[in-house]
């Protein structure tokens, strides 16, 4: 893909294969991008600009072959503090990835201030928690600038660990007044929703009617409820009722978070969920999200080691050297069961083989499933779905297995997500819209990232524009961030 200009007034995206997010058919044409809006799509833009843009200062590139996409928003990441640190971003950025949703399963960054944070909020680094506010937040991220634009929800579990001493237990009628007020203020500030990890310990002793009543809070500001189930397992179905329950009571809008049947005694129960997903959006705004991979990961609990799946260690404290290492390996060599090993090696994290393909492929398949990394992007040998979800989807799930139509692969990218997560003026291709827009190769885009080699960039991405400005460029050459034009985005 060559650059006939190399002007900086506008970019002319000539002659491909417009995917425009809405999940309709796709069409072959041009997309203008004038400062971070785009300025106009057609056919033969290049012959009438529009006034103002001088041929002289159009930077046009060849996209004959590729398709053009709004950028891909990541709905389901735990990129909090890592948007902060590491403000490139190139495992997303180089998946096509222009947005990503933090504050996913109770754990965000704000409003909680600490210096030195306990599992599961460790999951985004345990020196991170400096910022009391959500304003706070957002002004960090302005101040890094990333290449990214983030939208954050705020964490349950982060509204527990800022107002109660202890989280073995529901939380009073003062607490839940103060993670109320916390709440409050963090909506007002534009967060975009309320997220809720009822699976893990710290949260798992809060009632439903705890979760309700800040997610009606949520509900008054047009946001929406996200959760980790309860249970992923054997009380899944159980877990499902809950969620669609506090949700409907409190008339706000439910994303199923990395919906899955985990473990073997589990396998095959999509047939059942699913179902119920479609039953419950008949009286309510309901979606799911979902990486697209069989393992899932997160911190090391002796209660996931069942001596049946593989588990793959991650990251450990106490014995860093076994970072990327089978659990079953590490027991052998310790002369200890499995769960003794994961005692010892705890803190840590692991990714966890907890699911059956075809049941990944049915949640991936629903129509109302949007696509998410779930990225540990702190992790020493992270899952590689932080690398590689999205393009998987489409060499995988789309090429591979014709699960759907390529429109519809994006969509679930895009438009989908922009809509069901409250994000204003993106996600989809069209006049005014903000530029952020993903050139990609269909013919090829894939995923490099394996459990072996998990930090390796995508293939087929070949340029990726945020809010107008060209963030990455994908080639043969080592791929990297060029620029970074990200913001902090307000609910829509």
């Amino acid at each position: 893909m060559a650059d006939e200009h190399e002007g900086k007034g506008a970019t002319l995206l000539e002659a491909g294969l417009i995917v425009d997010g809405s999940g309709g058919p796709s069409w072959t044409g041009d997309v203008l991008l004038v400062g971070d809006r785009i300025a106009a799509l057609g056919e033969g833009l290049r012959q009438r600009l529009p006034e103002g843009i001088a041929a002289d200062d159009l930077q046009v590139i060849d996209c004959r072959a590729k398709a053009i996409a709004p950028g891909f928003i990541d709905v389901h990441t735990h990129d909090d503090a890592i948007v902060l640190r590491d403000p490139l971003n190139l495992p997303k950025v180089s998946q096509g990835i222009t947005t990503v949703v933090t504050g996913n399963c109770g754990i965000s960054l704000a409003p909680y201030r600490t210096p030195q944070a306990q599992p599961p909020l460790t999951l985004l680094g345990a020196d991170s928690f400096l910022h009391a506010t959500m304003a706070e937040y957002r002004a960090a991220v302005e101040a890094a600038q990333p290449a990214l634009n983030v939208a954050a929800l705020v964490g349950h579990t982060t509204l527990r660990f800022a107002t109660m001493d202890t989280l073995d237990r529901a939380a009073t009628g003062d607490e839940r007044a103060r993670m109320g007020a916390l709440l409050e203020d963090c909506m007002r500030e534009g967060a975009h929703g309320l997220s809720s990890g009822l699976f893990y310990e710290q949260a798992f002793a809060a009632p439903a009617e705890e979760v309700t009543a800040l997610a009606r809070i949520v509900a008054r500001h047009g946001g929406v409820y996200a959760t980790h189930l309860r249970s992923e397992m054997e009380s899944i179905i159980e877990a499902m009722h809950e969620a669609g329950d506090t949700a409907f009571s409190a008339g706000a809008p439910l994303v199923i978070s990395h919906h899955k049947c985990a473990g073997p005694a589990n396998w095959g129960r999509t047939r059942q969920t699913l179902p119920l997903i479609d039953a419950l959006a008949e009286r309510q705004d309901i979606a799911l999200d979902v990486y697209p991979y069989v393992a899932g990961s997160t911190v090391l609990r002796e209660d996931l080691v069942d001596g049946v799946i593989d588990i793959l260690i991650t990251w450990s404290d106490p014995h860093p050297g076994m970072t990327g290492r089978m659990l079953a390996d590490i027991a052998r060599e310790w002369g200890v069961d499995q769960k003794e090993a994961c005692r010892r090696l705890q803190p840590g994290g692991a990714c966890y083989f907890q699911m059956n393909e075809e049941d990944v492929e049915r949640v991936v398949a629903h129509p109302r499933t949007m696509i998410g990394s779930d990225g540990l992007p702190h992790d020493r040998h992270p899952h590689p779905r932080l690398w590689g979800a999205f393009p998987r989807v489409f060499a995988r799930y789309w090429r591979d297995r014709q699960l759907f139509t390529l429109e519809q692969a994006v969509h679930k990218m895009t438009g989908m997500t922009a809509r069901n997560m409250r994000i204003a003026d993106r996600g989809l291709l069209r006049a005014g819209a903000m530029a952020d827009v993903v050139v990609f190769d269909p013919r090829t885009i894939a995923d490099t990232a394996t459990y072996d080699r998990p930090k390796s960039a995508s293939v087929g991405i070949e340029r990726v524009f945020v809010n107008g400005t060209c963030a990455f460029v994908g080639g043969e050459q080592e791929p990297a961030v060029r620029a970074r034009a990200g913001r902090m985005l307000t609910r829509g």
